[in-house]
């Protein structure tokens, strides 16, 4: 299939194109720079220079790459997690996915993979299960985070009855390009099984959410491991079932 993967160059985007193209898909990847789009090609990508901000120059993209599947990985955590980043992370979470949904919609695309986080349910003792409410009560530092971005990405995601929206809600990321090499948090996830689960989402599992994180976590992965038949295990260099 064709997928249309918004922020290819991510740190899951990057070990994502790999596994599509292993698997036969072509990938168009989108990157706001001239490197973006460089590194891309050399991942075995074709590449555009899109703004997810740009709604006209989203729309052209999408339809000239012409998906029958969009993954979207974009975040704006960059420059870390103080108050000013997770603004701007939160109002890409809000808007970015909502002109990335009705690019898709046009082009007639039925399925849109997204990334959210794990870490964003309304406090109770946990296990956390995907049927769980989101804190969209928090308040300061989180209220931006979960209820600014992430209930508004997931909602642009899940409620059109024309698409075929998945959420994958990510625990805290470690390995390779990412902040940590070694699990923290309270529901962690290495950040190549992170990439293997949204490969999966490609043509597997029905419209709704999935926790993606390690065993043992905060988080129940039930529905990932059944419905994806996902491996928090997998790693880049082995095969499906982690070995």
């Amino acid at each position: 299939m064709r997928i249309f993967l918004a922020g290819a160059t991510g740190v899951i985007g990057r070990n994502l194109i790999p596994l599509l193209l292993k698997t036969g898909h072509r990938v168009t990847g989108t990157s706001r720079t001239t490197e973006g789009v460089r590194t891309l090609n050399v991942l075995g990508a074709d590449a555009l220079i899109v703004d997810v901000f740009d709604r006209d120059a989203l729309d052209e993209a999408m339809l000239t790459s012409a998906p029958n599947v969009v993954i979207h990985q974009l975040t704006d955590l960059a420059g870390g997690t103080d108050l000013q980043s997770l603004v701007r992370n939160a109002r890409l979470r809000r808007e970015g996915t909502k002109n990335l949904v009705d690019a898709a919609r046009k082009t007639g695309v039925t399925r849109i993979i997204a990334q959210s986080i794990a870490w964003a349910y309304a406090p109770k003792t946990p296990p956390y299960s995907e049927i769980d409410p989101l804190d969209a009560a928090a308040q300061g530092p989180r209220g931006v985070s979960v209820r600014d971005g992430v209930v508004p990405l997931e909602a642009a995601v899940l409620q059109p009855d024309d698409l075929d929206g998945i959420v994958l809600r990510y625990g805290q990321l470690y390995g390779p390009g990412t902040w940590t090499q070694t699990p923290t948090g309270s529901s962690p996830v290495h950040v190549e099984a992170a990439a293997y689960a949204a490969s999966l989402a490609v043509d597997r599992g029905s419209r709704g959410v999935y926790n993606i994180a390690d065993s043992g976590g905060e988080v129940v992965i039930d529905k990932a491991l059944r419905e994806l038949r996902w491996s928090p295990d997998f790693r880049c260099r082995g095969d499906s079932d982690g070995n």
